[in-house]
């Protein structure tokens, strides 16, 4: 969200436009709308109907180096691990769909498969809405590789971002009454923000989900520019989990009430803006014969997740989807993130197989 962190993914969709056109697929590149510097990739071997979709995204989170044991952006291995930043959230599934793409010559299967590497996945998910402007089916089937620890996952939240504005007006500091701080209008809508969050957590439950309530987390605030200057702008960044069922511009629109009551008293005025389109929750696709195969490989039931993905819209394109991969979202966003060589060898040959029976068979 920050643009002095935002960098391109140009040099990523290279390096990986080179490996699987080294594998015999088709790639396409495509910028972003309104992101000049922002690409999307899809590579495509074999031309039938149907298919098998291999979804990630190439962006990770900022990091703070001085926290990691080692360069978070060179490669270790130990102990089974490895170890830099994105390997569990989740560069590890470009790498796993080559590895399980050695040997297999897909240009003669009846089935198409197609590899989607998106940006900004992360943020504003652009790359995925992207795709879902161009109005195109990409395959019947689709496995996204996020981190799930080999669990398939078929319902999720959705996320909201929203910002809160607070203007008072500046003065100096010598004498309150001069101004009107935002900083302690800010405090008296952190304070309903809160009762409001408990309110949720109690009149929304949904058990399917390991945090079964909606959460509402306070991400970034900032406002001011001097301590001999009343403030007269102070700007707080939220992070929404709602349940499937909860309507996002509603949760909107409240909060908005809520900021503006909050600051009736202080002087104060206050708004609440998204940050973001959002990200609509993943609901299962009915009987599908993509879950079902997850399920008998790696033998655990679906579930669901907290976190979001970009599945909601390839489901919106009409494919069947599934949330699987190596790596634990624990690790996800996390200094000296890791992820074990073992999973990343279990979802090579699952992804291997998926290739068989999705895109190889008759």
């Amino acid at each position: 969200m920050d643009p002095r962190l935002d960098v391109s993914n140009a040099g990523v969709i290279e390096l990986l436009a080179g490996w699987f056109e080294s594998c015999g697929f088709t790639v396409h590149t495509e910028l972003v709308a309104a992101q000049p510097r922002k690409l999307n990739l899809i590579a495509t071997c074999g031309t039938g109907a149907g298919g098998l979709v291999l979804a990630g995204h190439t962006d990770t989170v900022p990091c703070d180096a001085s926290a990691w044991l080692g360069d978070p952006f060179v490669l270790r291995e130990a102990d089974g691990f490895v170890h830099g930043l994105g390997v569990s959230d989740m560069k590890n599934f470009f790498p796993v769909i080559l590895e399980a793409l050695d040997g297999l010559d897909l240009s003669r299967g009846r089935h198409g498969c197609t590899v989607i590497a998106t940006c900004d996945e992360e943020c504003t998910m652009n790359g995925a809405r992207h795709l879902l402007a161009r109005r195109q089916c990409l395959g019947r089937y689709a496995m996204l590789g996020e981190p799930t620890g080999l669990t398939p996952i078929t319902r999720h939240k959705a996320v909201l971002s929203l910002a809160v504005g607070v203007r008072g007006r500046t003065g100096h500091a010598s004498d309150p009454g001069l101004g009107v701080n935002a900083i302690d209008g800010m405090f008296e809508v952190l304070r309903e923000l809160r009762a409001w969050r408990q309110n949720i957590r109690s009149g929304w439950h949904d058990d399917d989900f390991v945090i079964p309530y909606p959460t509402l987390n306070f991400g970034r605030i900032g406002g001011g520019d001097s301590t001999n200057r009343i403030c007269g702008d102070c700007e707080l960044q939220l992070d929404l989990r709602l349940l499937p069922g909860m309507d996002a511009v509603a949760v909107c629109e409240e909060l908005d009430r809520l900021a503006r009551r909050a600051v009736l008293d202080t002087g104060c005025t206050a708004a609440v803006w998204p940050l973001s389109a959002g990200t609509p929750a993943l609901a299962p696709a009915g009987d599908s014969e993509l879950v079902r195969f997850c399920e008998h490989e790696t033998g655990r039931g679906a579930d669901s997740a907290a976190f979001a993905t970009e599945a909601p819209f390839l489901a919106a394109l009409g494919s069947e989807c599934v949330v699987l991969g190596a790596g634990d979202i624990g690790q996800a966003h996390q200094p000296n993130e890791r992820l074990s060589l073992e999973q990343a060898a279990a979802m090579t040959r699952i992804v291997r197989h998926a290739m068989e029976r999705f895109c190889l068979r008759p």
